[in-house]
């Protein structure tokens, strides 16, 4: 089956098998065609109880659990689960912070023959309520902390749930909740772990609805198949090997787990391997560099956010990161400045990455073995097929180190959005997976991205890239973060403005920074208005700036 999937890639991108020029890049003893296996979900655990059954797989707040003990809890909750009904074609949400249930319901709702549905434990109540309807959830996990429980149980009147499934969390102020409609997480597992293995089909039957803003704005549930989710953990096993040894590395999650990077590199890959899960429930630097000295992670993926708080921190000076075989950026572009102020203060390596939610997301990485090349997303991974294709036309491959949208095919590449077929069809077109971003392929086969196509500004009718310019105002040494957007302009079309927050104890000005810009960014790409801010930059729940959100705070519409 996958030697077909990539002779029906080569056969959809004809013409272009010439110039994957990303191969010769590739770490010795990899290569883009090696063979990606699929299988269920739920195979990644049941594999690993087999090989590392007395091997640590979950670290959580001092509780260790092993891989034959998150087995058996996984076969519990299945077993749980099938008593209520849960089955083939229900959808179960998991509504909570990084925890073992989280690991535990996932791959239990998985052998239950169930479709996971990942929430936000931020959303609020309407967007609770928006999701349950549009996924068509039946169940949702969720933990005893008011946080979480009080909306769960507030949208169980007003939805299709069936019921809440509460799982203790040892909080002071734990939710005491009683009534037909709620089931108690020590009553769900209470029985011998045997449960019926479902019949799945692992190319069609899906595994995961995944929501995003997608390509074209708004919320969408991606349907990843089994088989994109396995074939993803076993490319990224495979891009991993050159460093990894199976059943002896540690992984820290700092990201969470409802979200499609955590997933996917913290969860399912690590597991595959072997790895021992360091789960962290929220990002606080100094509580987390205590853990990395304690628990010394040997991989350790994260967004700019994190990396860029090691750098900064009081907490992290003197911070010796060498037991880290490899770091990881993904989820936003990587500044160069907060990459060498990582790497200057910790001695580790830190690579940058690529994927999105729709390609169960990884697509393109940096060798975790080999040449790490700033300002690149490094190459397409095994079995991924990365055209550069016309924006005008969008359908003509673009030549070695033009610029055009970034379009992707691969065994990751979703099945679709759920219940919608008119947005598939915006982003999956003859074969290819169209991301909305602006990129190009550079000589070596590494992969840059420029923007995002919707983020671009329009200034009296050029290309303007805030994401380069973004880059451009982090090389300040007294830039903490930023974030660059069009602003409306009746004379210029857009102008662009850069909103900017200065690291502590700073006296950056705003004309000091643009003398600095001075001979980096040409005079069309120099904000007009750059905005010192005091208070930290809007940012997303995995910790991603988010340009969208500062423009409804400062009321712009673009």
């Amino acid at each position: 089956m996958q030697n077909n999937m990539i002779a029906a890639a080569h056969a959809v991108n004809s013409g272009v098998s010439d110039t994957n020029i990303w191969e010769k890049s590739y770490p010795a003893g990899l290569t883009w065609n090696s063979k990606v296996d699929v299988a269920p979900v739920y195979d990644i655990l049941n594999s690993a109880v087999a090989q590392f059954a007395a091997r640590p797989a979950i670290y959580f707040e001092g509780l260790s659990l092993t891989y034959a003990e998150l087995g058996a809890l996984s076969d519990k909750v299945a077993a749980g689960l099938q008593k209520l009904g849960v089955g083939k074609g229900v959808k179960v949400g998991l509504f909570m912070p990084n925890t073992h249930y989280s690991v535990a319901f996932y791959y239990g709702v998985l052998k239950s023959g169930a479709t996971v549905v990942n929430y936000n434990p931020l959303y609020v109540e309407r967007e609770l309520e928006f999701q349950i309807g549009d996924s068509e959830t039946d169940y949702m996990v969720t933990l005893d902390m008011p946080a979480m429980f009080d909306k769960a149980n507030n949208v169980l009147r007003n939805t299709r749930l069936k019921g809440i499934i509460v799982c203790p969390s040892g909080a002071a102020d734990a939710v005491n909740a009683s009534g037909e409609s709620y089931i108690h997480y020590k009553d769900l597992i209470a029985n011998e772990g045997s449960y019926a293995a479902p019949v799945i089909n692992p190319q069609d039957d899906i595994a995961v609805l995944q929501y995003t803003g997608g390509t074209t704005g708004t919320p969408k549930g991606a349907m990843l198949t089994h088989a994109n989710l396995y074939a993803n953990a076993v490319q990224i096993e495979q891009w991993h090997s050159p460093l990894a040894v199976p059943g002896e590395e540690r992984i820290i999650g700092a990201i969470p787990l409802f979200h499609v990077f955590s997933m996917t590199v913290v969860m399912n890959m690590a597991l595959k391997m072997g790895m021992e899960v360091i789960l962290v429930p929220k990002f606080d630097p100094e509580q987390f560099i205590a853990l990395l000295k304690e628990k010394k992670p040997t991989f350790f993926p994260a967004v700019p956010t994190i990396f860029n708080a090691l750098a900064v921190h009081p907490a992290g000076e003197g911070l010796d990161l060498s037991f880290v075989k490899f770091c990881l950026s993904g989820g936003a572009p990587l500044p160069q400045g907060i990459k060498d102020a990582f790497e200057r203060r910790t001695g580790a390596t830190l690579g940058e990455g690529y994927g999105l939610t729709e390609a169960s997301p990884v697509v393109c990485c940096n060798p975790t073995k080999g040449k790490v090349k700033v300002g690149t997303i490094g190459l397409p991974i095994p079995g991924t097929m990365v055209e550069i294709i016309d924006m005008e036309d969008g359908v003509t491959p673009l030549a070695q180190g033009a610029k055009g949208e970034v379009c992707v095919s691969g065994p990751q590449v979703m099945k679709g959005y759920y219940n919608k077929p008119e947005e598939t069809a915006k982003v999956i077109k003859n074969g290819r997976l169209h991301t909305g971003d602006v990129g190009y392929v550079d000589e070596e086969g590494y992969i840059r991205l420029v923007d995002r196509m919707k983020d671009l500004i329009l200034v009296r009718g050029y290309n303007v890239y805030p994401t380069q310019i973004e880059e451009a105002i982090s090389l300040h040494g007294d830039v903490q973060e930023c974030i660059v957007a069009g602003v409306p302009d009746d004379e210029r079309g857009e102008t662009v403005w850069a909103w900017v927050k200065a690291r502590d104890s700073s006296d950056l000005s705003e004309a000091a920074l643009k003398s600095f810009l001075a001979d980096k960014i040409s005079p069309i790409e120099m904000p007009r208005k750059i905005v010192l801010r005091d208070t930290p930059l809007p940012k997303t729940a995995v910790g991603k700036l988010s340009r969208k959100m500062l423009l409804e705070e400062e009321g712009i519409t673009r």
